[in-house]
């Protein structure tokens, strides 16, 4: 809290609207119940919740959104992850650099399909890196980081087709198919729309992510079918457990969490669904803050 005695004196720290984003002097008190004075040189961030926009902004320091999405076109009887390769995802245990190709020889830096990507991720020690990576077509070439975690990739430049010629893979390990699809584990990829369809994610190291919102829908064809849709979670070192749990058949399910669910740093976090039938397509997404301990 601060010292309710005391007159403060305006903040010139930039910030929205040039209001006040620091309390300049008086007594903070931290998350852990530790208490410590604030000062005119060493001003504490306080939050500043003018807006969503603001934390979208990066103007609130230590604060970030995240809003993650992905679509299975084809769930069946047995539990899968909502993302585009379907099946339950399976984590990398040790960082490395990825292997990244086409199926199409014309997704290259000169060619006329996706030329550039960029890739999201956490490295060996959970902090948040990326890079942008020139595509080399249907060879596989490793990329620059090393990466524990991979939970988003998209198309930043391409030819004259304006798209992706083929599909993009990411993959934790070298060696291809036929149809040059990678043999090793598939992290990602971009499929037809120049963008991950990923619905999971994992709260970088030093940061406690809160939950806000989780969606599902889906759509059933037929009479007396129905999903059954599940938010899962997995603290460091634990096992996955069902945080969320809805049945629905045709339509959107949102759950607004008035009240946010705080999740620590390393926790793996993905939306999964099994069905009483055949060939159903789910999207699903959740959404929140994360913000520095």
């Amino acid at each position: 809290m601060v010292n309710p005695t005391h007159i403060y004196p305006p903040s010139t720290e930039p910030g929205p609207f040039n209001l006040n984003r620091y309390a300049r002097v008086g007594l903070h008190e931290r998350r852990d119940g530790t208490f410590v004075n604030a000062a005119p040189a060493a001003p504490l961030p306080v939050s500043d919740n003018l807006s969503n926009a603001a934390i979208a902004d990066g103007l609130v320091d230590g604060t970030k959104f995240i809003y993650k999405f992905g679509f299975n076109p084809d769930i069946n009887g047995a539990e899968e992850t909502v993302c585009e390769n379907g099946g339950i995802y399976v984590y990398p245990t040790t960082a490395a650099r990825m292997y990244v190709n086409s199926t199409s020889v014309n997704d290259t830096a000169g060619g006329t399909g996706v030329r550039s990507i960029r890739i999201f991720g956490l490295d060996a020690n959970y902090n948040e890196v990326s890079e942008d990576f020139l595509m080399t077509g249907r060879v596989q070439t490793l990329t620059a980081n090393a990466y524990i975690r991979v939970y988003r990739s998209y198309a930043l430049t391409a030819g004259s087709l304006g798209t992706a010629a083929g599909t993009t893979y990411i993959a934790n390990g070298a060696g291809l198919d036929g149809s040059f699809i990678p043999t090793g584990n598939i992290l990602a990829n971009l499929g037809t729309d120049n963008q991950t369809q990923l619905a999971l994610w994992t709260v970088p190291a030093g940061y406690t992510f809160y939950l806000s919102q989780v969606d599902f829908t889906a759509a059933v064809s037929l009479a007396n079918t129905y999903l059954t849709t599940k938010l899962r979670v997995r603290e460091f070192g634990g096992v996955f457990r069902t945080l969320f749990i809805n049945v629905l058949q045709s339509g959107t399910y949102v759950t607004d969490l008035t009240i946010p669910i705080a999740l620590p740093e390393k926790t793996d976090i993905e939306c999964r669904a099994f069905s009483s039938g055949n060939n159903n397509p789910v999207s699903a997404s959740f959404s929140g803050i994360y913000i520095l301990n």
